[in-house]
């Protein structure tokens, strides 16, 4: 690697809208977030999955079967 090219990589604080706050590595000292691992539905089990039932029904009543 050249010396003196490269951004001076260190340890940041990410900060969620949520309130969470954790550590990681960035060439920058804060990061700002809108949606972490501890507030995503996906990872808190709290996902919502959307019902597209009815389909067969609507063919059905659409033609009359």
């Amino acid at each position: 690697m050249k010396q003196g090219i490269h951004p001076e990589y260190k340890k940041a604080i990410v900060k969620c809208a949520c309130g969470n706050t954790f550590e990681t590595g960035s060439v920058v000292d804060e990061i700002k977030v809108e949606i972490c691992s501890e507030c995503h539905p996906f990872f808190t089990g709290k996902q919502k999955f959307i019902d597209k039932g009815g389909r067969v029904d609507r063919f059905k009543k659409k033609y009359g079967m």
